[in-house]
């Protein structure tokens, strides 16, 4: 059989590759519920290893969708177009954060290009287009090395925000955690003490602080009003792992902010903060990538396709498959409702009794 040739497009053929290939690998990164009066969730925003964000309407997805998921891989997931999306940043967008909790929010994002940003939520929600402007647009400090020169702009991993004193933290790759005066658009204060670049922050309201975790291997508590570390966290100080890296890879507080967890290595650390004592070490089997607390429990996401979930003492309650094969995101709605996304740009919604709501791959 013969093929004629001489219409042939190299170059689109070669386009066609790569985009196949950047569809297979596209990461979600973060997933974040969208703030609304709805008891039931909505509007879920991801962000993504292309640097884009994007919007997508659950309610509209469930109906469309197929529920469960297949064993065969992130192929068999149907493609969903987002009800809008934004051009974040140049690099992958690392986390996604709403500053506010009603449809005057703003909807902030952080990335590999050391920048933070801001669109109006309700512009966003409202918006047909995909040419929202930022309100919001930070650029992280570069330091003077010697004769003057100046180094690269660090990337920014994670986000955490405190409405009541307009600040917005962020967990940078210079090793440095900086907060941001949301009014003025200027770096308040800079926390610098880690050896090794950071990969998650949280806020602790009740006590002024902030948390973060490096890859230095130590979780971080420091005073906001004088920019000091005030206690150093080593979860593997006495448990080093040939296998797995001993960074602080995901951190977490509970709603009453007296109970941390942190991710390192193939495992979880509870800590009680008050009593300054390590409760329990849970095993996961593979890396944690992410961690929230629900109520008196704690779901965990990672290298692994499940979403387990553990009681105070570390015992595990479930394990619920989840689609992507490597998870990076998980995130909890208040009616219970969780989405976990990862690799292959694959988000999955879970209901409370564990059933798969929708699962989609993000275009």
């Amino acid at each position: 059989m013969c093929m004629d040739a001489r219409n042939w497009d190299e170059e689109a053929y070669r386009d066609s590759i790569v985009k196949a290939r950047e569809a297979q690998t596209k990461t979600v990164f973060r997933t974040a519920w969208a703030p609304s009066h709805d008891p039931n969730p909505d509007a879920i925003v991801v962000a993504s290893s292309d640097g884009f964000l994007a919007s997508y309407s659950i309610a509209s997805c469930i109906p469309r969708l197929p529920l469960g998921f297949g064993s065969s891989g992130a192929q068999n997931f149907l493609p969903v177009e987002p009800d809008c999306v934004l051009r974040g940043h140049d690099g992958p967008a690392y986390d996604v954060k709403f500053y506010g909790d009603d449809e005057d929010s703003l909807l902030l994002s952080c990335g590999d290009d050391g920048r933070i940003r801001g669109w109006k939520w309700k512009e966003v929600n409202c918006s047909i287009g995909n040419h929202i402007q930022p309100v919001v647009d930070l650029v992280n400090p570069q330091h003077k090395g010697p004769w003057g020169a100046l180094s690269p702009i660090p990337e920014n991993n994670a986000l955490a925000v405190d409405t009541k004193r307009g600040s917005i933290y962020a967990a940078a790759g210079d090793s440095c955690a900086y907060c941001w005066d949301v009014d003025t658009a200027k770096v308040k204060m800079v926390f610098s003490g880690h050896t090794d670049y950071l990969h998650c922050i949280v806020v602790r309201n009740s006590a002024s602080q902030i948390l973060t975790g490096s890859e230095d291997g130590t979780a971080r508590i420091w005073d906001c009003r004088s920019g000091r570390c005030v206690r150093v966290i080593a979860p593997e100080k006495d448990m080093k792992s040939e296998r797995f890296s001993s960074c602080v890879s995901c951190i977490a507080l509970d709603a009453s902010e007296n109970w941390l967890v942190c991710g390192s290595g193939p495992g979880l650390f509870l800590w009680n903060l008050p009593a300054s004592e390590c409760i329990s070490r849970i095993s996961t089997g593979a890396p944690a990538q992410d961690v929230i607390f629900d109520d008196n429990q704690i779901l965990e996401v990672g290298a692994e396709p499940v979403v387990s979930r553990f009681d105070m003492k570390g015992a595990i309650l479930s394990q619920i498959q989840c689609a992507p094969r490597l998870a990076f995101s998980v995130s909890l709605h208040h009616s219970g409702v969780t989405a976990v996304g990862g690799y292959g740009g694959i988000v999955d919604v879970i209901s409370p009794f564990g059933s798969h709501l929708c699962t989609f791959q993000c275009q």
